[in-house]
């Protein structure tokens, strides 16, 4: 599949800034089943700084914003050919070990209500291939019927344990309790974000969310927990890490007394093979 992709981000501040950097992962992963054919990123009010890929092979640009500036925008664009591969990845690269995602994040910490969630969920009988694979579907069912999905109702700092407290969260919070709990069961996992593209409009809510989890045969498989399926051509990988932090498309730092408010517009539409 084909599919054309647009994300603006624009921020307000109420005063010109004096001086801001915003670090940047909003360039697709060159992966398996995956293809960039084209990638353009645009700036107002702004101009890249360096380029760089991080500890997970994340594309990493680094921009600073203009003196003075009250509106910046980052315009990215671009097409991208996916493939089904059932949600299966492959094998594991990256500068960190496979261990390292093994280990808890300050989001994705358990507590007892995280603890009382995975008593939940049938863990099959063994630790083969199937049953590992068997517990995160039951898993990923589990936390969608007690997280319901909720828009604005958490925030990039919810942790896991809290988000499970207030049955409700988006895509990142399902991702974390997600990691929490196979992580729990000595199951490698990690934080994906990207784009889905929904099948009922082109204008889509935000950039997307889901997890990987690794198993010894296949390598990372994806779960998108908030649809309850593996990913499919319709998905698209842009940059993973241990939590959201690893991965989140826009961090930054600014110096001064403005504050600003954020607008982010994402299309994403097939496009047509000749």
């Amino acid at each position: 599949m084909r599919l054309s992709i647009r994300h603006t981000t624009r921020y307000s501040f109420t005063d010109p800034v004096v001086h801001a950097l915003q670090r940047l992962r909003l360039t697709p992963k060159e992966t398996q089943g995956q293809k960039i054919l084209d990638w353009q990123m645009e700036y107002e009010n702004a101009h890249s700084e360096l380029e760089y890929d991080d500890q997970h092979f994340n594309t990493v640009t680094l921009i600073a914003l203009e003196p003075g500036a009250q509106e910046v925008s980052v315009t990215c664009r671009g097409v991208v050919e996916t493939e089904d591969n059932a949600g299966v990845i492959g094998r594991h690269s990256g500068h960190l070990p496979l261990w390292s995602f093994m280990g808890q994040t300050k989001l994705t910490k358990p507590g007892p209500k995280l603890r009382a969630l995975v008593r939940e969920v049938d863990t099959g009988e063994g630790d083969g291939q199937s049953d590992k694979l068997n517990f995160l579907h039951a898993l990923s069912a589990v936390i969608r019927d007690q997280v319901a999905y909720r828009t604005g109702s958490t925030g990039v700092s919810t942790t896991s344990e809290e988000a499970i407290d207030a049955g409700e969260g988006v895509c990142q919070d399902h991702t974390h309790i997600f990691l929490a709990a196979a992580r729990m069961a000595d199951i490698p996992a990690r934080y994906v974000s990207g784009y889905l593209m929904m099948n009922d409009r082109i204008d889509q809510e935000a950039s997307h969310a889901w997890a990987e989890a690794h198993i010894d045969g296949l390598g990372w498989v994806g779960f998108d927990i908030s649809n309850g399926i593996s990913p499919d051509p319709r998905y698209v990988r842009v940059a993973t890490g241990r939590d959201y932090r690893d991965a989140a498309p826009v961090t930054g730092i600014s110096f001064g007394s403005a504050q600003q408010s954020l607008k982010v517009e994402v299309a994403v539409e097939q496009q047509s093979q000749q």
